[in-house]
This record gives structure tokens, C-alpha cells and sequence, in this order.
């Protein structure tokens, strides 16, 4: 779980004559609040120090400061960005990518743009394409180019499936949950699963599957009244603070919602299904609620009115992201689905569901920002939110001692520059 592991502003890694240091300078957004006029500060691949630049020369890294690399005017240092749900882009997909090079293409794609820790998103697919395709994810991971698998199916409603392949929807199956578990190395992140279905609650149920492997269940892909989702949501809280409870090992302390609104049956006031179920959960405590807050998936209105309904400890930003992110309109394919994109709307080419997004995460951040969410909370919610359901530490905010995964914008977040363990990453305009 992410935590206050590093409490003050400044890590000495050496002594300060002997060590090396460089700086970034501009509008530093930290998970509380902006610097207006910040510096944060790099020993190599970490963090060494966040704070007015001011301060800096009582700090001891008065001389790096004032040689920083500046931001544009009106320009902010973010950190870099966490996308917990991710099938591709560079008009590649990791659903289809049967090389570990095939979806490097993805992963460099959205790295370029800021997301610095991207989890891989499989789709619905037969048994054997998803034990293949979690081969070639999990040595990415152990490599430390992904930060963990994301399955989205094959456990899902077949009325809800979206972009999913009917053929290869099936009932729940623990077995075949703990296999991909144990051949994704410690690496997978979340399931999503349709709560309505059998076979997910109780001590044989894919619940407690993942949750016992290291993974957390990820309720979405839903045509469910309420019951049945708050007896899983229910169901994975009960073993989650269990685990708790004997000092046993959680991904992180909550499950989650996929794509909150998308994939789901919508909210009626005689028929409530899903979605206030999601609400509720996360008002408990119980669940974190992504949204694809791109302007297409979901209304900025919508998401303005989720940070105030929640807060944004409660919601994490995503993409949704397929292979046509950051290409241009076309034909593209999301596992077995011939995909049309026009007008950077991604849809199904036969039946025209909305088939995944085409942006990076800091557009996400953009256009939630710019939809009247607090710059803070926007990025808050694209970074810090995403570690903590990683349970990692290590990445999600300016801080001294977290690795040197940093944004530079202009005053319209575009990003300028983007460091990942403190080496630059190739950007494209």
C-alpha cells in the first residue's frame, strides 16, 4: 500500500559534496497541493528533494536550483502517470501482441505521453491465447517496462460485453484464475468480473482466487440488479480485511469498479442495478471506481459530479486506451474485433460499441481538469490512485525518495519533457 514511507521533503542518498544532482523547475503539483514557483530535485534515478525553490539553498541543493531545467511559462511538473487499464496504443494492443516487442509499442506510446507505470489489459479471449499473452506480459514486467496485468474477462456479461467477443465469454472459473495468477508471476493487478455470475463469491469463488494470489477483483461488464453486486463487493471486502487483519499480504486494501457507467446496466430508480451499488462501496471504503474520463466514455459533467459526490480518494482516472491511441483514424483490431475509428472515436465495426479510447492518460487529466475538477485532484487521481492500487510505493507523486518519474507541461499540460527513473523519455508532439 502507498504510505508516507518517506515523511520529509528530502532523502540524502550521499553527501551532498559527493553528490550529483539536477533539478526541474516550475509548478510543481504535489499530491496536497501547487508550488507555484517549485523545484523538485533528482540524484539520479530518485527523487532527492520537492519544495519552493526558495528553500532550496537551505535545503543544500541551492546550486542545482538555480541551473534547473525550467518549465514553459505558466508549465508544471507532474509526476508521472499511473494507468491501471491499458490495451495498447502505437497501433499496437496487448491483447494481440504475441511478442514482447509488439507491445513495447504500446507501452513506449503512452510512456512518451507522461504515463510512466502502465498496467497491460488483456481482453476476453479462448484459455490459451490468455495464458500466452500473460507469458509475454509478465516478462515485461519482471523487466520493470509494465507494471502489472490487467484481465478484462473472460468472466463477463454477455449483455454487458461492449467490445468483448461473446464466443469466449465463460462462467467463472477459479481454476483457470489461479493459473493465469501463478503463470503472471506476481504481476497480475485485477480481474474484471461480471458479480452476477456464479461462481464468484464464497472460499471456491474467483473472489477470493484472486485475492489470495495477489490480484484484486475488478466488478464491471455487468448487466446485475443490486444484490448480486453488493453481495461480491461484500464478499471481497470480507477477505481483503481478513488478510488484513492476520498480517497477511493485499494488493491493496480495496477491489475495484471497472469503467464506472460503461459496461454496466444504468442507473433506474425502480431498477437501480450496478452503479449505486459502486457509490455506496466507495462512500464505505470498500471500492475504488475507475472512470475513462476522455469526453467520449463518460461527460466531463459526469466525472466533475464523481470527485464531488466521492472525492477523489474514491475514483482513479484511466484510459481505456486501444491501439489507435495516438494514430491516426482507421481499422484497427481489440483481440478478435475488427475496430473503425473515426473522428478518434474508437467503435466495433460490426454493432458500433464504443471499443476502448484513443488517448494518454494526461489527456484524461486535461479534459477532467478542464471539466471544472481541481488540477490537483485530477492528477491526484491519474497517479497517486493508480500506486495505491498497484500497492507500490515507489511511483504516483513528487517525493523525495520515490523514483524520478516526472512531467513537464506547458500551462496546457501538453507535455514538453518526461523522465522516467530519472532518464528521458523520447517525446512526440
Amino acid at each position: 500500500m502507498l504510505s508516507d514511507v518517506w515523511s520529509g521533503d528530502r532523502i540524502r542518498l550521499m553527501s551532498n559534496e559527493a553528490m550529483q544532482v539536477r533539478a526541474l523547475r516550475g509548478r510543481v503539483v504535489t499530491p496536497d497541493h501547487i508550488i507555484d514557483d517549485g523545484a523538485v530535485v533528482l540524484s539520479g534515478a530518485h527523487i532527492a528533494w520537492v519544495g519552493p525553490a526558495d528553500q532550496a539553498a537551505r535545503a543544500g541543493f541551492g546550486g542545482a536550483v538555480e541551473q534547473a531545467q525550467a518549465a514553459p511559462e505558466g508549465g508544471y511538473l507532474l509526476p508521472g502517470l499511473v494507468d491501471v487499464h491499458c490495451h495498447g496504443g502505437g497501433g499496437e494492443s496487448f491483447p494481440n501482441a504475441e511478442t514482447a516487442e509488439q507491445a513495447m509499442v504500446s507501452v513506449l506510446e503512452h510512456r512518451r505521453f507522461g504515463t510512466t507505470s502502465l498496467v497491460a489489459s488483456c481482453v476476453t479471449a479462448a484459455p490459451d491465447v490468455l495464458r500466452a499473452r500473460t507469458r509475454v506480459l509478465a516478462g515485461l514486467c519482471e523487466g520493470g517496462e509494465l507494471a502489472g496485468i490487467h484481465f478484462e474477462g473472460p468472466f463477463v456479461s454477455v449483455e454487458r460485453c461492449g467490445a468483448q467477443d461473446p464466443t469466449y465469454i465463460i462462467d467463472p472459473d477459479a481454476a483457470l484464475t489461479r493459473e493465469l495468477i501463478e503463470l503472471g508471476g506476481g504481476h497480475v493487478v485485477t480481474m474484471t468480473i461480471a458479480p452476477e455470475k456464479p461462481g464468484i463469491i464464497g472460499d471456491d469463488g474467483v473472489n477470493a482466487a484472486l485475492i489470495e494470489g495477489g490480484a484484486l477483483p475488478s466488478f464491471g461488464h455487468t448487466d446485475s440488479e443490486a444484490a448480486p453486486v453488493r453481495a461480491a463487493l461484500a464478499d471481497a471486502a470480507a477477505r481483503i480485511a481478513e488478510r488484513l487483519e492476520a498480517g497477511k499480504p493485499v494488493r491493496s486494501p480495496r477491489s475495484t469498479a471497472t469503467h464506472l457507467f460503461n459496461g454496466m446496466r444504468p442507473m433506474h430508480h425502480r431498477t437501480p442495478g450496478p452503479v449505486p451499488e459502486f457509490l455506496a462501496a466507495a462512500q464505505r471504503g470498500e471500492c475504488v471506481l475507475e472512470m475513462i474520463g476522455d469526453g467520449v466514455h463518460l461527460s466531463p459533467a459526469i466525472v466533475l459530479d464523481m470527485f464531488e459526490t466521492l472525492g477523489r480518494d474514491n475514483v482513479v482516472l484511466v484510459t481505456d486506451a486501444m491501439a489507435a491511441a495516438g494514430m491516426a483514424d482507421g481499422d484497427y483490431v481489440l483481440g478478435s474485433q475488427p475496430v473503425t475509428v473515426a473522428d478518434g472515436v474508437a467503435r466495433l465495426t460490426e454493432g458500433g460499441a464504443i471499443a476502448g479510447g484513443t488517448a494518454h492518460l494526461i489527456d484524461v487529466v486535461r479534459t477532467t481538469w478542464q471539466g471544472g475538477v481541481d488540477l490537483v485532484d485530477a492528477v491526484y487521481a491519474a497517479s497517486v490512485q493508480g500506486a495505491q492500487i498497484l500497492g507500490d510505493p515507489s511511483v504516483g507523486a513528487l517525493r523525495a525518495g520515490l523514483w524520478a518519474d516526472v512531467v513537464v507541461t506547458d500551462a496546457e499540460l501538453r507535455p514538453v519533457t518526461v523522465l522516467r527513473r530519472g532518464e528521458a523519455v523520447e517525446h512526440s508532439a
